[in-house]
């Protein structure tokens, strides 16, 4: 019942972003030396949710509007716009990427703070209190 609802969903989407970009980053990170690789990022969160789950009709049923398997999924794909090129013509900056995972942390930490209320606010008003 209550994993249905929107903010705890909100919440599970932004933490398992938080890991694709991590993974995006580190795998950048591993490649900084290789020739031609050229660095992934993945789209930010606020635009992958809201493309994921906008105001569009959502299926109540499985089967419901030939709905999905469900759950959010954001993928890592090349970053259009490399900050500087290698003359090896590998596109990976240390200095951007260890901003990134600094950023992926604080996202990370946001969504369990969000789950955390939102779980004290749930027994709270079940009357259980914390």
């Amino acid at each position: 019942m209550f994993e249905k609802l929107e903010l705890s969903r909100m919440a599970h989407a932004m933490a398992s972003h938080a890991m694709v970009r991590q993974d995006a980053i580190s795998q950048n990170v591993a490649h900084a030396d290789t020739p031609g690789y050229k660095a992934k990022d993945v789209a930010p969160f606020a635009q992958t949710y809201a493309a994921e789950d906008g105001f569009a009709v959502r299926a109540t049923r499985p089967g419901h509007l030939l709905a999905s398997a469900g759950g959010y999924v954001a993928q890592a794909s090349l970053n259009e716009s490399p900050d500087s090129q290698s003359p090896n013509g590998n596109t990976v900056s240390l200095e951007t990427e260890m901003m990134k995972a600094a950023a992926v942390r604080q996202q990370y930490d946001l969504a369990l703070a969000i789950a955390k209320s939102s779980s004290g606010i749930v027994r709270t008003s079940l009357g259980r209190g914390r």
